[in-house]
């Protein structure tokens, strides 16, 4: 299980209405894309990481290990600002990027953090049957369940076959590494056709008829829940009007 999926399934907010994390987590990306970056989306920032490690109880270790990828995609988005290009040298260092780069990586750290207190909360299972209520057409969700089923699969079908190629000395030097990665590109390539076409066989015999129905645990709402949202929502927008220069 990926760590974000497992993050999902222990949270103390795993038996919430996924409507109103959504309501939440949505409500934040919003104020951290419409607010200036200070001190909107800083505010934003750390009232999403306060939730994710507080409320919700996730372990910073779970976090820092969902994050750290998506914070490398930030951290190269903001290198290409601290340069200029088309002068003498014609590549140099510039000085005035520095603003525009902590800009761009404060409101992109923020709306993280407001989309992973989203994700690491709840489960795909629980999000993926109540979205035909909203209007979604059932073949996307189910496409989406089976995709969803279907990663795990081949991840483990990955797994054992670096092992079994570590196993050989297959990633040795780098001429054998290339021919390993290869080999295993082909070899999953060629598991997931075959787990495609068993997995529409079977369907097709059980009498797939276009839907797939599964039972969805009842979830009330919570309206203390909702009108803290809300106060909460109100309460960054008003310091982030008191606090703006």
């Amino acid at each position: 299980m990926l760590p974000l999926d497992a993050a999902a399934y222990t949270n103390r907010w795993r038996t919430r209405h996924p409507g109103e994390k959504a309501l939440l987590s949505l409500g934040l990306l919003v104020l951290a894309v419409a607010l200036p970056t200070w001190p909107g989306a800083a505010i934003v920032g750390v009232a999403a990481l306060v939730l994710v490690l507080g409320p919700a109880g996730l372990a910073p270790r779970a976090l820092w290990r969902a994050v750290r990828v998506p914070l490398g995609f930030v951290v190269t988005g903001m290198l290409p600002l601290l340069v200029a290009i088309g002068g003498q040298p014609w590549i140099a260092w510039d000085p005035t990027g520095w603003p525009r780069a902590l800009e761009l990586g404060g409101r992109a750290v923020a709306a993280l953090l407001c989309l992973l207190l989203f994700a690491a909360t709840t489960p795909l299972a629980d999000l993926l049957p109540r979205l035909e209520k909203l209007g979604v057409p059932p073949a996307v969700t189910e496409i989406a369940s089976l995709m969803y089923r279907m990663l795990f699969l081949l991840l483990e079908s990955i797994r054992v076959i670096r092992d079994a190629q570590a196993g050989r000395l297959g990633f040795r030097t780098w001429p054998t590494t290339f021919r390993s990665l290869t080999g295993q590109g082909a070899a999953v390539f060629v598991r997931a056709f075959d787990r495609a076409r068993r997995l529409e066989h079977g369907l097709a015999s059980r009498g797939y008829n276009g839907a797939l129905h599964v039972l969805v645990p009842a979830r009330p709402i919570s309206p203390p829940f909702l009108i803290a949202t809300t106060a909460l929502l109100a309460a960054i927008v008003a310091s982030t009007l008191l606090l703006a220069p």
